[in-house]
């Protein structure tokens, strides 16, 4: 049996490996754009200069499993053509490209490996006094500010989005504005609508209201698309371009096709590496009951909360129903820290070892 899996994240590492555990005649191909795995939830340490986020995807993968640095162009009835004209056949294929991020021109995407070494590559040669912006004020805004700013004490940073930490309370918001205060970064409630780095001039960021301001470095923290490779090849997609699929995680159109993680289109999903590889595990898990003749079981997983780093020594926990509604019920400070560094940990430990739990959805 013959199995590609497009996409070596947090989903499509996990399957790759749980797959290859659960079925020994499995001949499995990862096809992935770089020759790194790249751990989302630590790009902002990336930037800043604090940590890495990449680690060779071969030291990621279990024995037995072929890594292949691609980009996959098309996929059709058993086969996926890749980038440089190779044909893969397939009896299984998994789609697990992620979410991208399309700046508005003149700042630089920091959801992805590729804007997130650019970005650090900027802030290097920012001199003291220089100025980085970050637009958009959720998680990973949030995030890439305060490590920044924390990294970096030299330089100002401001903050820019029409609310700060949408998906918290109001408890924990205000808990966030302290300790960005703290940081001293400058949080500007508005919305960015350009950034002008004309030749010859600072550049400038010009918000909704009017307001503009000089920004040396300005930094995109809002992820709202996927790449198109399902659309482009036929599959049934939601509005937002992402794959539709069935109570088992496989499109609509292909019961052979299984598409997981952010490219997906599960009811209440989150993006995040918390919904990503549970979907990963799952969906292997699937494959192998289709091989064994077992009945199948229908994907579910409920969420914990959502945890945050605010630099290196803080952070904070909001608790979460299953459904991902918040609760009343918060961790902040260095506990909050640690608890978000061992989420972090668990989630590449996961991906790489295929032992993975979570909890299921709600009833």
């Amino acid at each position: 049996m013959k199995v590609i899996v497009v996409g070596a994240g947090y989903a499509g590492t996990i399957a790759a490996n749980r797959l290859r555990k659960k079925v020994d005649d499995a001949q499995i191909v990862v096809v992935n754009p770089r020759a790194d795995f790249v751990e989302r939830v630590r790009l902002h340490e990336q930037i800043a200069g604090s940590g890495t986020a990449a680690t060779p995807m071969a030291s990621m993968l279990v024995d037995g499993i072929e890594a292949r640095v691609g980009t996959v162009d098309a996929f059709g009835d058993g086969s996926v053509t890749l980038s440089d004209g190779s044909v893969l056949d397939y009896d299984y294929l998994f789609i697990a490209v992620g979410s991208d991020a399309t700046p508005t021109p003149g700042a630089v995407a920091v959801g992805t490996w590729e804007g997130a070494q650019t970005a650090r590559s900027e802030l290097e040669m920012l001199g003291a006094d220089g100025v980085v912006t970050v637009i958009g004020g959720g998680l990973t805004g949030i995030e890439t500010a305060s490590e920044i700013a924390a990294a970096r004490p030299d330089v100002k940073v401001r903050l820019v989005s029409d609310r700060l930490g949408p998906s918290l309370l109001a408890g924990a918001q205000r808990r966030v504005h302290k300790a960005l205060d703290r940081l001293g970064i400058e949080v500007v409630e508005d919305h960015a609508v350009a950034v002008d780095d004309s030749a010859g001039a600072r550049p400038t960021v010009r918000l909704r209201s009017g307001q503009e301001f000089a920004s040396d470095l300005t930094l995109w923290a809002i992820i709202g698309t996927v790449p198109d490779l399902a659309a482009r090849n036929g599959l049934t997609v939601n509005r937002e371009g992402r794959a539709v699929v069935d109570d088992y995680l496989r499109s609509v159109d292909h019961p052979n096709i299984f598409v997981i993680g952010d490219c997906a289109a599960v009811p209440g999903a989150r993006l995040s590496c918390a919904t990503a590889t549970p979907q990963g595990a799952h969906a292997a898990d699937t494959l192998a009951r289709i091989i064994e003749g077992r009945t199948l079981k229908p994907y579910s997983m409920g969420y914990a909360g959502q945890a945050l780093s605010l630099g290196r020594k803080d952070g904070l926990v909001q608790a979460s129903r299953r459904d991902d509604t918040p609760r009343h019920l918060r961790l902040s400070g260095r506990a909050a820290a640690i608890a978000k560094e061992t989420i972090s940990r668990y989630a590449k430990y996961g991906s790489r070892t295929a032992n993975y739990t979570w909890l299921p959805g709600p009833q």
